[in-house]
């Protein structure tokens, strides 16, 4: 029978991490380096860059567990943080929409398709959840009892349907201990949280836009205005989904 990590020793394993381990800041600027010397134009850098800084988030947390001896009890189709509100600024909520129209035609059909029945089904608990204020340390339990999945969780394979460009807060909570604490607690104590490394990615996302945008370049978003607005990612598809994305 395979034995999940306690409370207690997960609390220990990530004090071993916050005291002792030294985050390398230098593997995100290098994939921004890479990027600006690279012969792509700056759509494609973008693209790319989110992309690619996405992913360094996953492989630090990786490098991190590594060191702390930790390793997730997360499964495939366990899709209980999938119910926790997602905020994110308008600029990754354009990267990331963009990045979808990118997708095979098969795949974004799915994603709209569902959309059209998610925005329905669910009309009057958004309403009720994106009147919450997302800066309020209470809106994370009251949200999640709403019991409103993503928009982007499939609700046949209860996985992501986009998955490569999920956002930093589906990348940075994970659990050690039973799975079953997800199932039974709407917000259990055991899960630990890496947001911290939302800034070293956000950094380098607009450190990215920056220097195309003083280059004069295309960067796909209202730079800086849509670095400094946040709101829920339902609330940002369904204004896409409106026509009304380009009026924000």
């Amino acid at each position: 029978m395979e034995r999940y990590l306690k409370h207690h020793e997960i609390i220990n394993k990530t004090k071993q991490i916050s005291d002792s381990y030294v985050l390398d800041q230098g593997v995100f600027d290098e994939v921004i380096d890479q990027l600006l010397n690279s012969e792509l134009d700056s759509e494609d850098v973008i693209l790319e860059g989110f992309q690619r800084l996405l992913q360094e988030v996953d492989y630090e947390i990786g490098r991190m567990e590594h060191f702390a001896n930790l390793t997730a009890s997360c499964f495939k189709g366990c899709a209980f943080c999938c119910y926790f509100p997602i905020v994110l600024s308008k600029m990754e909520a354009k990267i990331m929409f963009r990045s979808i129209e990118n997708f095979s035609e098969d795949r974004k059909k799915a994603i709209y398709d569902h959309w059209d029945l998610y925005y329905e089904k669910y009309a009057k608990t958004l309403k009720e959840a994106a009147g919450m204020d997302h800066n309020a340390d209470e809106t994370k339990l009251a949200y999640k009892k709403l019991n409103l999945p993503c928009p982007l969780l499939d609700p046949e394979t209860q996985t992501c349907m986009a998955y490569e460009v999920r956002p930093i807060p589906c990348r940075t909570y994970l659990n050690y201990a039973d799975p079953k604490v997800c199932a039974e607690q709407h917000l259990p104590q055991e899960p630990s949280s890496y947001e911290f490394l939302y800034n070293h990615y956000f950094e380098a996302i607009n450190e990215l836009v920056q220097v195309l945008y003083e280059n004069g370049e295309n960067v796909l978003v209202d730079y800086p205005g849509d670095v400094w607005s946040y709101d829920y990612l339902p609330v940002w598809i369904e204004k896409w989904r409106e026509g009304t994305w380009h009026e924000l």
